[in-house]
């Protein structure tokens, strides 16, 4: 009688449980939201419409048209450790286009230009990014002289020098 009682005991306690878990767990998992969703622009829209200066160009594009008069250069990083351009040449007292292209898919990097006293140049969302992308960015005129740029991620080996003149 005592073993059938017990057998009776168990088999309800498993029953029980097994009408529970047919009910899935009371919680659920929701990863969080991207930090900054990209815009939502069409293609045609996009290519009549100019760029905002200091925006950065989609992925893989081209990116915005360059200044007037201004001309255009590229600072590729391959890997976590250096930029592959580190020196740019660029003309005195004119704007001109940076394109960061990060080709490092491990980490993410961005791309600063820095003044002789020590601000950071104004050329939009300079936020990190992990490649292969391209970022593209409007620099406004710079008097001549060298300024350092780096990724502010890996400030002490990934850092460059542009010489404006």
């Amino acid at each position: 009688m005592r073993l059938a009682r017990f057998a009776l005991a168990l088999l309800s306690v498993v029953a029980l449980a097994a009408c529970q878990s047919a009910q899935g767990p009371g919680w659920t998992y929701a990863p969080a939201p991207p930090p900054t969703p990209r815009p939502s622009v069409s293609a045609s829209a996009a290519a009549s419409a100019p760029a905002a200066s200091g925006s950065p160009a989609t992925s893989g594009a081209p990116g915005g048209s360059a200044p007037a008069g201004g001309e255009t250069v590229t600072v590729v990083a391959t890997s976590a450790t250096r930029f592959d351009t580190p020196d740019l040449t660029v003309a005195a007292n004119k704007p001109f286009t940076l394109v960061f292209d990060n080709q490092d898919p491990t980490v993410p990097h961005n791309v600063v230009i820095v003044k002789p006293d020590g601000s950071k140049v104004s050329m939009g969302d300079t936020s990190f990014f992990t490649g292969p992308q391209k970022r593209t960015y409007q620099v406004p005129a710079l008097g001549a002289g060298a300024y350092p740029f780096h990724c502010e991620v890996h400030p002490t080996t990934m850092k460059g020098t542009l010489t404006v003149k």
